[in-house]
């Protein structure tokens, strides 16, 4: 049996999925005394529950994960507190206090924070982005009471405030810069198809449309805004959607190399020996194929997580971050995407089956000289994860796939099957008629 490594102190700075996996495996691995600041809650939750808080579905206690208890029956120690300066010569922490702690090795899992783009007027009151714990309690605030808001960007954290402020019954206009909703994400079908049905849920969706300026009333608060075209939109809140950077400022006057991010190598290792980035602030330096610098995606913060913490543990491992995946809930349409890449690459082969009227899209992405599955990219549609991971690692062919789909089919008995539809469209395009297979569970059961 191995025996575990000798102690040393690891500092964590992230409560995040990030930092807490990071802690979680440490202590399976070893004996390590771990110490995990954040300034912004005494506890690690699910930040993508934020908007159900919000929302009356669910309370903040019920958004951990792990009872409180957990912390200190596996010797993790918590700090709330912010880091004012790293000082990687000494090997030590200055705290806001003025207090101080010295660590052995030293974890950045920090984060992102909401972007703003020198907006006149995006510093008022009732203007804010929505990422953090306090983020919450302040929209908590600034909402209270109020008639009218004004949301800036699209993207998913774009249509969750959305949501949320319309369960208060808030009208509430969305301005998106494209002229697709989440156009970097979804081809134009689809795009279109979550474009309409936002606009069923009563929202002001305006497309191809920038801000110019947040206005003031007499009291510092915002009381509208203009668009680059004239037009003045009412409103006392105003939500910043436009995407999120790293969380990186009080890193400027360190030793640590960054960019968008903090530079890291394969191994989630800095320019600064024994401190590691990981999470929504690593920018890794050489970037896997179809992947890209960042990943600010919440399954590969928890990689880099388990990643990080075997190379402390003396298990030094490169980050493999596998097929891509990510999934979301757009009002009352799921998305999901298996694939390959991250970013595809140009010439791909497709299948597509629409049902703009059921809200439902299946399309799927093969290689034009092999035909292997290389994607699925789901609407009101559910899959099995494991089933497309598999296909993709395994080269499956199209047409297996197409007459196996039964398989990755996740919804239950009583929806309506899709399967046969997405045949009719492959034999339409290439004259092949194949035969669907029926579903082996034996198959779905035993797959790893």
């Amino acid at each position: 049996m191995t025996s575990k490594p000798s102690s040393k102190h690891i500092v964590i700075i992230g409560n995040g999925i990030s930092g807490i996996t990071a802690a979680r495996h440490i202590r399976k691995r070893s004996n390590h005394s771990i110490t995990v600041i954040s300034a912004e809650t005494d506890h690690f939750y699910s930040r993508t529950a934020l908007m159900y808080i919000y929302m009356g579905h669910m309370k903040y206690e019920n958004t951990k994960p792990y009872e409180d208890w957990f912390w200190e029956k596996n010797n993790i120690q918590l700090k709330r507190t912010f880091v004012k300066q790293v000082d990687t010569a000494n090997s030590q922490l200055h705290f806001s206090d003025g207090e101080t702690m010295a660590y052995n090795d030293l974890i950045l899992a920090v984060g992102s924070a909401p972007n703003k783009f020198g907006w006149p007027g995006q510093d008022l009151n009732g203007v804010q982005g929505l990422f953090s714990y306090q983020d919450l309690q302040l929209m908590e605030a600034n909402t209270k009471d109020i008639r009218q808001a004004v949301i800036i960007g699209g993207g998913l954290i774009g249509i969750e405030m959305a949501e949320m402020l319309i369960s208060r019954g808030i009208k509430t206009s969305f301005l998106v810069r494209e002229f697709k909703f989440w156009r970097k994400v979804l081809p134009p079908e689809e795009s279109e198809m979550v474009g309409n049905h936002i606009l069923e849920h009563h929202i002001d969706l305006r497309l191809g449309t920038e801000l110019e300026e947040i206005l003031s009333d007499e009291n510092g608060r915002v009381r509208a805004i203009k668009t680059k075209d004239g037009e003045e939109i009412p409103c006392q809140f105003v939500g910043l959607t436009v995407g999120v950077h790293a969380n990186i400022d009080f890193l400027k006057d360190s030793a640590l190399e960054l960019g968008r991010g903090i530079k890291v190598n394969e191994y989630l290792e800095t320019n600064v020996p024994n401190v590691y980035a990981i999470g929504d602030c690593a920018q890794f330096e050489k970037v896997i194929e179809g992947r890209t610098p960042q990943e600010q995606i919440w399954y590969t913060g928890r990689m880099h997580g388990e990643t990080v913490a075997a190379t402390i543990c003396g298990d030094r491992t490169a980050y493999v971050p596998g097929n891509f995946f990510n999934s979301a809930k757009l009002f009352d349409i799921e998305y999901q995407i298996y694939s390959k890449y991250m970013i595809l690459p140009e010439g791909l082969e497709e299948v597509l089956w629409i049902d703009a009227k059921e809200k439902q899209a299946i399309r799927l992405f093969y290689d034009s000289q092999d035909g292997s599955i290389i994607c699925f990219n789901l609407l009101g549609v559910r899959y099995r994860h494991n089933v497309c991971d598999k296909w993709i690692t395994e080269k499956r062919n199209i047409e297996y796939v197409l007459t196996h789909l039964s398989e990755a089919n996740f919804d239950p008995e009583f929806y309506k099957k899709n399967e046969q539809a997405l045949l009719d469209v492959y034999e339409k395009k290439t004259g092949k008629r194949l035969k669907l297979q029926k579903r082996n569970w034996a198959s779905i059961l035993n797959l790893s």
